[in-house]
């Protein structure tokens, strides 16, 4: 009988040791969620390379990221075409080269050109005739041994002959042949063409020996000086983009060379897509730009003043994302926060008690998070 009731003892203090047990686990969980401190040793500390400062208060953008391409703007592309039209003789263009305004770029022949220059160099002729004439029959009608209709007529003959003379004067200065140097010495039967700019190559749209009509564009040609991207923003975006924001821009061919730009331009309405156009103007302008590369860009927006730490600064657990104070040179306090805007290495957070004077840690900040979970294990 003693016997049983020794081990029915027994029995209750082993239930009893194991509520206590399983209340102090769950105790201890209860604490382990309640951390929020941490200390340190100084070699701790100098091992994991933590440091520690205030927060920075500066200027940080929003981004929105784009896609576009490189655009010329239709004053600064120029056509090229012959008014009188031939075939082309010959020419070295190709499309990227780079030519100079005033450089011959092609040259023409036809045998409209040697007409055009016989045409007026008779009327040279016949202007000079009718200028004699009119002199003779003006004495003559001074004596009144003329009728008056005579001389009008002489007058008549010459003013149309003048004007005969200046059209197409005017028509060889517009292939390039300067009429007052023309004699019946040096016809010609071909003509250079000039380059009216300094730019480039864009469209070569003949070749040697094609005959071309006066409307016919025989090459593009493109000034750089007002070459800019083209950026295409979805409706839900566009309303964020003004005038003057700083946009960075990356080509496909140069991943890790950034090039700065600006705002320029923002267009008025949203195409059959729900979206809308924005030139930026180039502020470092890429050596070899030409027109339709593909690009990608971030405009900067929102340009406001937020407190920022750096990206090693921030740690995240679960869900929340935390920074840690430093109540002393080795205890630190974890404090939730909500990120923003990441920059040049920086982030902008903002929660409740932050403070420019406080000390949070701003680097190798998962050191002090690993401490902690330790400890809580522990």
């Amino acid at each position: 009988m003693k016997y049983l009731q020794y081990i029915v003892c027994v029995s209750i203090f082993a239930a009893c040791g194991g509520a206590d047990t399983k209340k102090d686990a769950t105790a201890d969980t209860k604490k382990d969620i309640s951390v929020e401190t941490v200390s340190l040793t100084e070699i701790q500390l100098k091992n994991a390379g933590i440091e520690a400062g205030v927060l920075t208060n500066q200027t940080i953008n929003e981004e929105i990221k784009l896609n576009g391409t490189v655009d010329v703007p239709p004053q600064n592309i120029v056509s090229v075409s012959f008014p009188m039209g031939g075939y082309l003789k010959s020419t070295k263009l190709l499309p990227g080269l780079h030519v100079n305004k005033g450089e011959a770029i092609a040259v023409m022949e036809d045998q409209g050109l040697i007409q055009l220059q016989q045409d007026y160099l008779s009327g040279l002729v016949k202007l000079n005739m009718t200028e004699l004439e009119l002199t003779r029959q003006k004495e003559l009608r001074a004596g009144e041994v003329n009728a008056a209709k005579v001389y009008q007529l002489a007058k008549a003959d010459y003013e149309a002959t003048q004007i005969m003379v200046k059209g197409l004067s005017e028509k060889l200065k517009l292939i390039g042949i300067n009429p007052d140097n023309l004699s019946s010495q040096n016809l010609t039967r071909s003509v250079p063409i000039y380059s009216p700019i300094n730019g480039f190559v864009a469209k070569v749209n003949v070749n040697i020996g094609k005959f071309v009509n006066p409307s016919d564009v025989l090459f593009e040609l493109i000034d750089p000086n007002d070459i800019h991207a083209a950026l295409t923003v979805f409706e839900k975006d566009i309303a964020k983009i003004a005038m003057g924001q700083k946009v960075k821009i990356v080509f496909a061919d140069e991943p890790n060379k950034v090039y700065d730009g600006e705002v320029i331009l923002i267009s008025r309405n949203i195409d059959e897509n729900r979206s809308g156009i924005i030139h930026c103007h180039f502020e470092t302008k890429p050596k070899q730009l030409l027109p339709g590369m593909f690009l990608n860009a971030r405009v900067m927006v929102n340009n406001v003043k937020a407190l920022t730490i750096p990206e090693e600064g921030v740690v995240r657990f679960g869900n929340q994302e935390y920074v840690f104070e430093a109540l002393s040179n080795t205890n630190f306090k974890m404090i939730p926060v909500t990120t923003g805007v990441h920059e040049n290495g920086f982030v902008a957070i903002t929660a409740e008690g932050l403070n420019e004077s406080k000390q949070y840690v701003r680097k190798n900040a998962y050191a002090i998070l690993s401490k902690m979970k330790n400890t809580s294990d522990e």
